[in-house]
């Protein structure tokens, strides 16, 4: 386990009977039968897929940050882009997925680079909508590392859009959020330019 945060691998066990209670509930009022063979156990399956699925309540996302901060001069665009996001809609608890791009530009200080991508998946891993999980990521990074600028974009397809209402399949959402440095022109469109080329 490392300082502040910690990698799901058991359960909490009241927790797993209080969801597992409600689940086999709603599988009754769809009109089913929780006692046959294929959904016996499926009500305790559900809720600990839902208990992995937003364990990010139980993440400091500061704090995966503050573990590996070093002191550094380096004072050019830091980017991690492609990062896979995978989260719960919280109007409809439909998942939403795709990638984020992450970029911040240093003041004295830099942040391993695996904790950035640990930073999306503890905001990621909760009831959220994109537009906050946006804000919420740049937000945490300006706050703890105190850089001269970040910039936040994220992609992602919606269940919610492609499942049910909408039924549009191919639709993606792209939010974004910047900071510092970013809100010049030039320095956002540097950004832009570089997590849209593909390296060879």
């Amino acid at each position: 386990m490392e300082k502040g945060y910690k990698k799901i691998e058991d359960y909490n066990e009241e927790k797993i009977e209080a969801l597992s209670t409600h689940y086999k509930k709603v599988i009754e009022d769809l009109g089913e039968d929780p006692t046959r063979e294929g959904l016996e156990k499926t009500p305790e399956r559900v809720a600990k897929a839902m208990q992995f699925l937003t364990h990010g309540y139980e993440l400091n996302p500061s704090e995966i940050i503050k573990s590996a901060m070093f002191t550094e001069d380096h004072n050019q665009m830091v980017i991690v882009k492609d990062i896979e996001v995978y989260s719960m809609c919280e109007h409809h608890m439909l998942p939403f997925f795709g990638k984020a791009h992450i970029a911040y530009i240093p003041n004295g200080k830099i942040v391993g680079l695996s904790k950035i991508p640990r930073v999306v998946d503890a905001f990621a891993r909760r009831l959220q909508v994109q537009e906050r999980l946006t804000d919420q990521i740049k937000d945490c990074i300006e706050e703890t590392l105190k850089p001269l600028g970040v910039a936040v974009v994220i992609e992602a397809q919606h269940m919610c859009m492609q499942m049910r209402g909408i039924q549009k399949q191919n639709s993606v959402t792209t939010t974004s959020s910047f900071t510092g440095a970013f809100e010049k022109d030039s320095t956002r469109k540097e950004f832009i330019s570089l997590i849209s080329s593909k390296l060879s």
